[in-house]
């Protein structure tokens, strides 16, 4: 069957490489997505495993509608039945690109109607709605005029680890993201890995859930797919065990954390200690300027401040001691910087290797590479 995967803008490769390797067959990355072929286990397997995913689509219907009464009509032929009873709830998530639709609300309320109607007409009865909390979400993607219907299996958003339990910093990663600026960077797992700044640890939690090949999934305790019509318990129990067996140890404090805020070192020790991960990561409350390495070699990932709370000078002067810092005391590390400030960018003043365009909600974002390589040097500002 044909499957859909939702990710992040410019995470589109990363997550073909993750599809590939739990087994997917003619992957084909689209914009924000990747789509491929794969059984039922793989459907599950996608939900528990892939760290870049925000969630898992089974498209089931494609038709052509011009008008909201054509795309009502169509749906009503479906039958809905072989979905869900009209004892459960739905929700409908729609993505409209149409003209010919004059509310982008519309599609999603026809829609609503018809499954309604038909099941009223059947029945006597009509499944309610039920936005919050659904027992099956629908997507539905409009394009000019081809319709695409599908079976969200994946409910709330993948993204929702379970590690938040605690609260988050000011302005914390979306999970997702920080998974792919972890893969993007290529860490062998193995080195000393290094977030300087690292607010309430999502990049280091996922550094170390990626180190351990621990599941994305393993904490959460519910997948849209549960409430199918042909979800096979066992199936999934299984492919479960196996994601948990395949773990592997790694080197403790392999994975260092530092923040020079008491609260967000606090929650990232509570997030780390939630899911066991507190001997592989060291927590340190320090800035920048007092965090010295260990190792003389590894990969170091920082998300500093865009601008939002500092001054244009005192932004640019943290972005020049960053420089500083890389250069005189991290020499042999691979090092990251990803931020929404390209001006501030320009004040590291070292030479990048690699440039990678992504999104941090709706602000453009560059994830900047630096060989620290012996004689590196401060460059003047572009």
């Amino acid at each position: 069957m044909k499957l859909l995967v939702k990710t992040l803008f410019g995470l589109e490769e990363v997550l073909a490489r993750e599809i590939e390797e739990l087994g997917g067959k003619e992957i084909q990355p689209i914009k924000r997505g990747v789509s491929f072929i794969g059984s039922k286990e793989l459907l599950y397997k996608s939900n528990l495993h892939l760290r870049t995913a925000l969630r898992v689509l089974q498209p089931i219907h494609i038709f052509k509608a011009k008008n909201e009464k054509q795309l009502y009509d169509k749906v009503k032929a479906i039958d809905w039945s072989w979905y869900f009873d009209s004892s459960q709830t739905f929700a409908i998530d729609s993505i409209v690109f149409a003209e010919h639709f004059t509310h982008s609300n519309f599609p999603s309320l026809k829609m609503k109607d018809a499954i309604a109607d038909q099941f009223r007409e059947k029945e006597g009865k009509r499944p309610s709605i039920d936005k919050v909390n659904p027992d099956i979400r629908l997507n539905l993607h409009v394009s000019h005029e081809t319709c695409t219907i599908s079976l969200d299996s994946s409910g709330d958003s993948l993204h929702k680890r379970g590690y938040r339990r605690g609260g988050t910093h000011a302005a914390p990663l979306n999970e997702v993201l920080a998974a792919g600026l972890v893969l993007l960077s290529g860490w062998d797992k193995q080195s000393p890995f290094i977030d300087p700044m690292c607010g309430s640890g999502t990049i280091a939690m996922e550094a170390a859930m990626i180190a351990r090949n621990m599941p994305a999934g393993i904490k959460r305790k519910e997948y849209a797919f549960m409430k199918w019509k042909n979800y096979d318990p066992e199936l999934w129990q299984r492919i479960y065990d196996e994601g948990v067996n395949e773990m592997r140890p790694v080197a403790p404090k392999l994975i260092t954390a530092a923040d020079q805020s008491n609260t967000a070192v606090e929650l990232c020790k509570m997030a780390s200690l939630d899911f066991e991960l507190d001997r592989e990561i060291e927590v340190f409350r320090k800035g920048f300027k007092r965090l010295l390495p260990i190792s003389s070699s590894g990969t170091l990932i920082m998300n500093p401040p865009y601008g939002q709370r500092l001054h244009e000078n005192e932004l640019f002067a943290l972005y020049s001691m960053i420089g500083d810092q890389l250069k005189q005391q991290y020499t042999g590390f691979d090092a990251w910087i990803f931020s929404g400030n390209p001006e501030a960018l320009k004040h590291v003043g070292l030479k990048t290797s690699k440039r990678v365009h992504l999104l941090n909600g709706a602000l453009e974002c560059k994830f900047h590479h630096y060989s620290m390589y012996k004689g590196s040097k401060k460059q003047s500002r572009e």
